[in-house]
């Protein structure tokens, strides 16, 4: 029964235990560093934590994206080295597609998202990338105003995009 468990975690998110009670983090610095294969369990950890009623990905999506020489990956630690915090970018045809960034709640709302977004901006531009673009829920308007605040553009609606119905938003940023 573990085997066939282990095997089904490849392809699904782990299950959920309670529900998580949140008490702010004390004030700290932060550091970005890539992120590699060797993270794969707390980059998961994370996710889940993040993404508590959204998309989660699956260990194989993370394991491929760790892997993917496609693929600008980065995380946000704290002094302790503890992750706090990841982004995803694609980078495909001259264009980069960031598709997932998390940042764990205890440590939300200090311009943490902001500072991975933007490191990977610079990473992209770095490489010649001059477009980046990314999926946001219709319903998460937090996020969506924090890509406003960094010059993203709406452009196309999507029906139906999250596996539970919500439509979602496409927007784009120019980095020249």
């Amino acid at each position: 029964m573990a085997f066939l468990d282990k095997i089904f975690g490849l392809f699904v998110p782990t299950k959920q235990g309670e529900p998580e009670i949140i008490v702010s983090a004390p004030m700290m610095a932060y550091e970005i560093s890539p992120l590699t294969e060797k993270h794969l369990k707390e980059v998961l950890k994370l996710n889940l934590r993040c993404f508590k009623e959204g998309e989660n990905y699956t260990k194989h999506t993370f394991a491929y994206l760790l892997n993917e020489p496609n693929c600008l990956s980065y995380q946000l630690v704290t002094p302790k080295t503890q992750m706090v915090g990841f982004i995803f970018v694609m980078v495909e045809n001259g264009i980069g597609h960031i598709t997932t960034i998390g940042v764990a709640p205890e440590h939300r709302r200090r311009g943490l998202a902001q500072r991975l977004l933007t490191h990977a901006e610079k990473a992209l531009q770095n490489r010649n990338i001059s477009t980046v673009t990314l999926e946001v829920r219709v319903g998460n308007s937090a996020a969506q105003n924090l890509y406003r605040e960094l010059k993203y553009s709406t452009v196309q609606r999507i029906k139906k995009y999250y596996n539970n119905g919500e439509d979602g938003f496409l927007m784009v940023k120019s980095l020249f």
